[in-house]
């Protein structure tokens, strides 16, 4: 199943290309992927993106690429569920340059949306204690921590807190 095209007011929410994954991997090279479990080599990147991308054919959700109306790349989206994940996840991942203009929250209200359509009632983010933007951006977006849920296999409270989203209360 490819990913469906998503439509906001100034993005694009589409499957991801491949020069979507060199500028991802390129982000994940650089210290600013410290909250995404990076910096990592760019053969480790590539497999993760591409599994996700794999994701829709396998699970049905998956990742996508963020572009403006105007076709500029802004990053990725996406519901996620690797294996060591014990729920669904929402994250998020934006290119320097597209930060702190409102694209994530823009991207995410249209997947959240989304995610209810398709039946989901709860998606969680899993996300670095220290990562201040993301947290600020789940509650945003009406999640609530959730110091109770699983954390990812092999991680702790030092590394993941857990924000929940209730879609069934998505307007």
């Amino acid at each position: 199943m490819p990913a469906p095209t998503l439509h906001t007011e100034r993005l694009t929410l589409r499957g991801h290309v491949m020069a979507d994954l060199d500028a991802l991997c390129d982000l994940f090279e650089t210290d600013r992927a410290a909250y995404m479990g990076g910096p990592i080599p760019r053969k480790e990147a590539w497999r993760w993106m591409a599994s996700e991308i794999a994701m829709w054919d396998l699970m049905g959700h998956g990742a996508w690429g963020i572009d403006t109306k105007e076709g500029e790349f802004l990053g990725q989206i996406g519901i996620l569920k690797p294996p060591h994940f014990p729920e669904a996840e929402i994250g998020w991942t934006l290119l320097e340059t597209a930060e702190g203009k409102g694209y994530a929250s823009e991207a995410a209200q249209a997947v959240l949306g989304w995610a209810k359509d398709q039946g989901f009632e709860t998606l969680v983010s899993y996300i670095d204690p220290s990562n201040d933007r993301s947290i600020a951006l789940a509650t945003r977006l009406g999640a609530s921590h959730d110091p109770k849920a699983a954390l990812p296999k092999g991680e702790t409270a030092d590394d993941t807190v857990v924000y929940r989203h209730t879609l069934g209360v998505l307007q």
